[in-house]
This record gives structure tokens, sequence and C-alpha cells, in this order.
């Protein structure tokens, strides 16, 4: 593993779960001893559309009323939709509401439903990565100075105060989703934590071998940015979204453990794994999914302890 420490594991709940029981599973999620927890934050994604989909940030406020230990998170925030200004503001918000447990995530955001819904034309790939500097480096500058002033093509801020701004030292954590150069980058200069799904053009669409030499060749490329731009590689976390990546990775508890490791071999240094669905994306059987993951559990601790 990375740095001597062990792997840290997340879960990822999409935000379709109305009424008390949504809040239920961000309970349960603490109680199987994860480390962090993130949901999604799209105005639509790969559910029906007559079925129940719902804010990321109000999700998370909730699900910090009724945690208190795991880390908070999106997976991913994007310009698509989302203006840093309002944006840092709730996240700001949702750092006190859970006790300085809040990770923004970021991303670029892709084409399809979410980057024309609120009516502007959709942008070429050039074009969305230079919205997405900006975006990065505006709300970073908010998340951690009193008062900003900037003017971009795509995003401006003018006079806006942060008060009382996060709860943490060095401000509010961000975690940057980048598989390009550019996005790279960004995470180079701005991020706490750097996140990928692998092949970001296909998820999940690769042979489990070409999968982890993708993530191979992706961790080789930000250690040569981060040098780039300065900065030691080992100084910014590694996240991988497993599920995104292989299929059935909690067939077992002995092939999430496997998986696991081998992420950790690569240098990751946190993993992620969708909550099991009944059915669709994600779809998986919860006993199977609880007690692979309560076996790795365990297993970390007891090698721990040793």
């Amino acid at each position: 593993m990375t740095g001597g420490g062990r792997v840290r594991l997340g879960a990822l709940v999409l935000p379709d779960r109305p009424g008390p029981g949504g809040v239920e599973v961000w309970r349960r999620v603490e109680e199987l001893g994860f480390d962090h927890a993130w949901t999604l934050d799209h105005l639509s994604w790969r559910v029906p559309p007559d079925q129940p989909w719902f804010d990321a940030l109000t999700t998370l406020t909730a699900a910090a009323a009724v945690t208190r230990r795991i880390e908070l998170g999106t997976l991913v925030v994007s310009p698509n939709f989302r203006h840093p200004v309002v944006t840092a503001r709730q996240a700001m918000t949702l750092d006190h509401v859970s006790g300085g447990r809040f990770v923004l995530g970021v991303g670029a955001g892709a084409a399809g439903a979410d980057s024309t819904a609120l009516g502007g034309p959709a942008l070429p790939p050039a074009e969305r990565a230079d919205r997405f500097g900006e975006f990065v480096s505006l709300t970073h500058a908010l998340l951690r100075e009193p008062v900003t002033t900037f003017t971009g093509r795509h995003f401006s801020a003018r006079d806006v105060r942060m008060v009382p701004g996060g709860l943490r030292p060095g401000g509010i954590p961000l975690a940057v989703a980048a598989t390009g150069p550019r996005g790279m980058r960004l995470a180079a200069e701005y991020g706490d934590t750097w996140i990928t799904i692998g092949d970001a053009r296909a998820p999940g669409g690769q042979s489990e071998p070409e999968a982890f030499r993708t993530l191979r060749r992706q961790l080789g490329r930000l250690a040569a940015t981060c040098e780039e731009a300065g900065r030691p590689p080992d100084g910014l976390r590694r996240l991988v979204n497993l599920s995104r990546v292989v299929e059935d990775p909690y067939g077992s508890p002995e092939r999430l453990a496997e998986l696991v490791g081998r992420c950790a071999d690569l240098g990751f240094t946190d993993v992620v794994l969708a909550w099991p669905r009944r059915e669709g994306v994600f779809a998986g059987d919860m006993a199977v999914w609880e007690e692979a993951v309560s076996r790795l559990r365990r297993d970390t601790v007891r090698g721990e302890d040793d």
C-alpha cells in the first residue's frame, strides 16, 4: 500500500431513495465501517425517468444529520448545471452541518441531458475543458479565501465573502475527477484527491486485465503531472470507483479482497463500491455485498493489529 497506510473504503449511494428509508442507508454505511460515502450529482442518470432522483447536496445534508464519523462527498459536482459561487456556499454549509466531514468532488461534466438542461448549447470537449479549468480554480479560491473576485469567460464572482469558511484548517478538501492531461493538471494544482473511473469513454467496458492496465497508465500520468507541477505525487490521495471499472467486484469476499489489494498495489489510497440496488444500474445482492465488505473490514482491522 502507498505510504505505508491501508486503503480507505468508500460507498457510493445513488440519490434515489425517498423518505426515511433513504437516510437509513447512510446510517448502515457508517455501521459497516466505511471510511467515506458519496453520491452522484446529476439532474438525471442511468435510471428510468419515472423513478425518483434527488439533489445530491440536499441528500448529503440529510446523511450528515444521521452519521457522525464518515466523510461525505459528491462524486461529482460539475459545471454542467452548477455555478462555483453557489456550489462553494453549499459546500461550506454542508461542511458545518457535518462537523467538518465534507469533501467536494468535482468533474468536467459529460455531454448529455445534464449539459443542456439549463437551455445552453452542448459544448465541444475543448470548451468543456476550458470551463472546467475556470470552475476548479474559482471554486478552490472560494473555499480558501475570505473574499473572492474573479472574471472569466464562463464564470465570474464579485466580492464574494465566504464566512465563516470551512472547518478544517486547510479548507474544504477538493477531489478532482480527471483522466486527460488538462484535468490531471488541475488535480495536481488544486486537488486533495484525484478520482478515476478507469476508461471514462466506456466505464466498465474493458476486460478486467485491460481495465487494470488503464488504471496503471493513468497513475503513471498523474505522477508525472504532479512532478511537473512541483508537487510530490504521494501528497495527493488517489481514489478509484471500482464499481465503474470491473463487473461484480463483490461477487465473493475473496474477489473483493483481491481487487482492493490490486488497487493498493497500483498505488490507490481509496476504493469506492456502489451500494447494491434491486434492479438496473449497480444491481446486486445486498447480503453478498455486506458479507464481502464486512469480511474485508475485519481482515483489515486484524492486519493493523498484527
